[in-house]
């Protein structure tokens, strides 16, 4: 058996601009991986199957399993490489659905990292991004659990600035949050929005830096989640005023809510006190911010 890690996705920020001819939105934003989340598993068999579990699998049984975006991304690569074997493929589903942390794109890209490995394919990187955004917007940059710049509607992908070493709390409270009621309350009220722009990283190296940087940058889609859940401004708050934060903020379309801590520890501790209030919570390092 062959196991993938799909991590959850953080948006250090988001910044949103107009609508394409392909109706997907320009914008810019650092994305930042956990050394958690899902998980995708691929056994040999002779016909494509998917098993869904985990804590957050009950929505996902309730669709059919061809649907689900780890069986798109499956049939894809079968297609694309003419294979004719087949995977018995599980999902584990540990993270919130709906929640901005990249669950399904996270999940589709690991599908495509433990098929190619089992069917020992090698496909070029071009290619492969252009596949996955074919399945999503996201899914290119959670090919690889790198921090990456975001630009485009997600098919232009740079190199992340360097971070200092950083943990993660994620909160969620328990609401989804769909994506396409945000980002259209988003364009009623921006009907002509500015170029998105990538924020100063000259400091980032820094703790200091990395407050700066989240200063001097927002998440668009913030507050149109919070007029749909005020809870998230809540969230916000009560992460923010945890011992060891350096900033909180929301994540993509929400509801989920991350802060960023120096410690692994005080993220631990923050994590159970979101736990306290009846919130899903998860404390994980980042990659390559962290050193993982």
């Amino acid at each position: 058996m062959i196991a993938a890690i799909a991590p959850a996705k953080i948006n250090l920020y988001l910044h949103v601009g107009g609508v394409r001819r392909d109706r997907l939105h320009e914008l810019r934003s650092l994305f930042l991986f956990a050394d958690a989340g899902d998980v995708v598993s691929v056994e040999p068999a002779r016909a494509l199957t998917l098993t869904i579990a985990g804590p957050f699998s009950a929505p996902l049984l309730k669709e059919p399993a061809e649907r689900n975006l780890v069986m798109r991304a499956a049939r894809l690569l079968q297609k694309e490489a003419g294979e004719d074997a087949g995977a018995r493929i599980t999902l584990e589903k540990r993270l919130p659905i709906a929640s901005g942390v990249g669950g399904g794109s996270a999940d589709a890209a690991a599908t495509f990292r433990a098929l190619m490995k089992l069917w020992r394919l090698e496909i070029p990187a071009p290619r492969l991004a252009a596949l996955a955004f074919a399945l999503g917007a996201d899914v290119p940059a959670c090919l690889s659990r790198a921090p990456v710049l975001v630009g485009g509607a997600g098919e232009r992908l740079q190199p992340a600035p360097a971070l200092p070493p950083l943990s993660v709390c994620l909160v969620n409270p328990r609401i989804p949050m769909p994506t396409g009621p945000v980002f259209r309350a988003f364009d009623a009220q921006n009907p002509a929005p500015a170029a998105p722009q990538d924020p100063d990283f000259s400091a980032a190296r820094r703790l200091d830096g990395v407050r700066a940087l989240i200063a001097a940058s927002r998440n668009d889609l913030e507050p149109f989640a919070i007029a749909r859940a005020p809870v998230i401004a809540d969230v916000i708050a009560r992460l923010s005023g945890q011992p060891g934060a350096l900033a909180a903020r929301m994540s993509g379309s929400g509801a989920t809510v991350f802060a960023l801590f120096h410690a692994r520890s005080a993220a631990a501790r923050a994590a159970a006190a979101m736990r306290a209030r009846g919130w899903w919570a998860l404390d994980a390092r980042l990659y390559g911010a962290s050193g993982a």
